[in-house]
């Protein structure tokens, strides 16, 4: 799960900061997933919330999904890990889930536009998130009741697709008559 996810959201990442870096030289480059007025990466990028902390987001996406790949591909070699370690990478993937679910909202209710390649951060970001969520509880690295860590990382992926289902569903009914107006 660690290699997929930080792969794609690598990917995702590297392709915003290459359309980043292209409106940076040119102030009028139409990006490869300005699609319409609502399916508009340009429009996103060009806000102050694409540049939270001074630097385009992505270069942040980068950095931790190149980290989450390393240690998929460590535990893919045969890493363990200490309690503290897997601590530290709960930590990382929920405020990395919360920027994220920031980012969401400001796109749906402020920016008035989506960015395809920002939704796949979503998505892999929910799943990410989740999933390092379960392992934790599954080891014990997060301390619940055996029942409780026994039972609910079987519903990791329900719980994904319920996040999912609940940012996709809010971005349907805000943008409903954009919807319409673009299947017309």
């Amino acid at each position: 799960m660690l290699i997929v996810t930080g792969g794609i959201g690598f990917i995702a990442s590297a392709a915003l900061v290459f359309e980043r870096l292209q409106v940076f030289l040119d102030a009028g480059h139409k990006s490869s997933c300005d699609i319409n007025a609502l399916l508009n990466c340009g429009t996103v990028m060009r806000t102050p919330q694409a540049e939270l902390f001074g630097f385009p987001n992505p270069f942040i996406g980068i950095v931790a999904y190149a980290i989450v790949l390393t240690i998929g591909a460590a535990i893919l070699a045969g890493a363990r890990f200490a309690r503290w370690y897997w601590m530290s990478i709960e930590v990382g993937v929920v405020l990395g889930s919360l920027f994220t679910f920031w980012l969401w909202y400001q796109t749906t209710f402020q920016i008035d536009a989506l960015c395809l390649y920002c939704m796949v951060v979503w998505i892999v970001q929910t799943a990410l998130a989740v999933n390092v969520t379960m392992r934790n509880i599954r080891t014990g690295v997060i301390p619940v009741s055996p029942r409780v860590a026994e039972t609910l990382p079987a519903w990791s992926w329900f719980l994904v697709v319920m996040i999912l289902l609940v940012l996709f569903g809010i971005i349907f009914i805000r943008f409903f008559s954009n919807i319409l107006s673009m299947l017309s």
